[in-house]
């Protein structure tokens, strides 16, 4: 019965409380126990508090039973990403210079969650920083794929990926700045959105705030909703925070795809995409019209902004590692240090002028979501490689920015981007395909994905040895 209980989503949980069939304390035991079998394998968690999660869904129990519910996500077990403080649980951000001291305080999408009722089970792990998009580091070690544990599962929020591709959790809580819920969520075959910038709030900021999104991933979208209907709400806490969210981030779902028209591009006329990943999402697009997409295959016509994002990125890995010590340096991921040394020879005019690029960059796209509602692309060029290396080997690449061309360009350009998984490798690995659109056109996105899913369910890696059907 608890396993049976661990293979629901979010939505079908909330209906099994309303029904009385199960409970907020058999739901959080349900995916306790998931993460007892399944984390010594892929490292996903690296906080658990049983303690506190038991506490808080016999709370919400209490509440269902009395029917009066927080909101559509009480009682729902949830997961927070270790760059995001949770009262009672340490930050630890994947860096030796941290330490293991409770937080006091949360931050808005742990508060939004907890003063909606939601059972917070712990953090997942990240790169330090998040300064990668592969998640390993020198305090927790690296998250690996479920599909394969000898592979990343992708980062920042890796083990955000591998918690959600298990169910370890139904709902959980990612960062993006450069990739960081896509990446992972295309490696590990789940659902990933990053919201409009502003959208979701965040404090304290990120390292570089402009282009920090705070997302889910889940299995479905219509989970993203549940999750998205509570931290998409502005905060005056977050400087950088928009008004003007969609009431029920969900509004559209279910429309279909009639009437939308979308921009397909393998590779926005300069990546070098993997055959595979290319035939997979190839194979997407031509779903997507069959489902009643008008879909165009266009370049968007812009050059690569590679350049662009890495000024901005690694000046930010430059600002930290000026701020620390000699000795604080050598804990540093050497990465991370080798990024902020590249910076070094850049100035205050360089950071500006990447800036202003940026803004040209996103008044391009703008300017392209006038003709096409939505731009699809592969989410990463390539399939997962190997765990503990930021690069696949022998690929004579020297930063995860070359292999991860798609999803960059749209923190530069603050808008909203999903990916969705789209099939298999020959060899059984995820691939996902990218879905973006205008600013503030989350709710079409949203639409569009849900549209796919529902025609296309995914399937989840189980690691007692049986694949989980949707």
């Amino acid at each position: 019965m608890q396993d049976d209980i661990g293979r629901l989503n979010g939505v079908q949980l909330v209906q099994a409380f309303r029904d009385r069939r199960t409970s907020p304390v058999e739901a959080a035991r349900a995916a306790l126990d998931r993460i007892d079998r399944f984390n010594p394998a892929v490292n996903a968690y690296v906080h658990v508090d049983h303690t506190g999660a038991e506490a808080a869904a016999h709370a919400s129990a209490k509440r269902w039973a009395d029917g009066d519910p927080l909101s559509a996500v009480d009682g729902l077990p949830v997961s927070m990403k270790d760059l995001t403080e949770v009262a009672g649980m340490p930050a630890r951000d994947g860096s030796l210079l941290t330490d293991d001291q409770p937080c006091e305080n949360d931050a808005p999408p742990a508060r939004l969650l907890r003063e909606a009722g939601a059972v917070i089970l712990g953090k997942t792990n990240t790169p330090e920083f998040g300064w990668k998009g592969v998640t390993d580091n020198r305090v927790f070690g690296a998250t690996r794929n479920p599909w394969d544990t000898s592979l990343t599962p992708g980062g920042s929020s890796g083990g955000a990926a591998a918690a959600a591709a298990l169910n370890m959790g139904v709902l959980h809580q990612g960062g993006d700045s450069g990739g960081s819920i896509r990446i992972p969520a295309s490696f590990t075959g789940t659902f990933g959105f990053k919201p409009t910038f502003g959208w979701t709030p965040q404090w304290p900021p990120s390292r570089a705030p402009t282009l920090s999104h705070i997302g889910p991933i889940t299995r479905t979208v219509e989970d993203a909703v549940l999750m998205l209907n509570v931290i998409g709400r502005y905060d005056q806490v977050d400087p950088y925070a928009q008004r003007g969210q969609p009431a029920d981030w969900g509004e559209d779902l279910g429309r279909g795809l009639d009437g939308l028209r979308i921009a397909w591009s393998q590779d926005l006329g300069y990546a070098k995409v993997d055959r595979e990943v290319a035939a997979r999402v190839s194979e997407a697009a031509e779903r997507m019209a069959a489902l009643g997409a008008e879909v165009v295959e266009i370049h968007p016509g812009f050059e690569s902004p590679i350049d662009i994002f890495q000024t901005i990125w690694f000046t930010a890995s430059l600002d930290l590692y000026r701020r620390c010590s000699a000795e604080q340096r050598d804990k540093l991921d050497p990465g991370l240090v080798g990024n902020a040394l590249r910076a070094e020879g850049w100035d205050a005019v360089d950071f500006f002028r990447a800036q202003t690029r940026g803004a040209e960059f996103t008044r391009h796209l703008e300017r392209f979501n006038q003709d096409y509602h939505l731009l699809m692309t592969p989410t990463v060029a390539i399939p997962p490689f190997e765990a503990d290396q930021n690069v696949p080997t022998g690929s004579g690449m020297s930063d995860w920015t070359e292999w991860s061309p798609f999803t960059y360009p749209f923190n530069l350009s603050q808008q909203p981007a999903a990916s969705v998984p789209c099939g298999f490798t020959d060899a059984g690995l995820p691939v996902g395909f990218q879905l973006a659109g205008g600013k503030h056109d989350d709710i079409r996105v949203l639409r569009a994905a849900h549209a796919y899913m529902n025609a296309h369910p995914p399937v989840f890696p189980d690691m007692d040895g049986e694949l989980e059907r949707m």
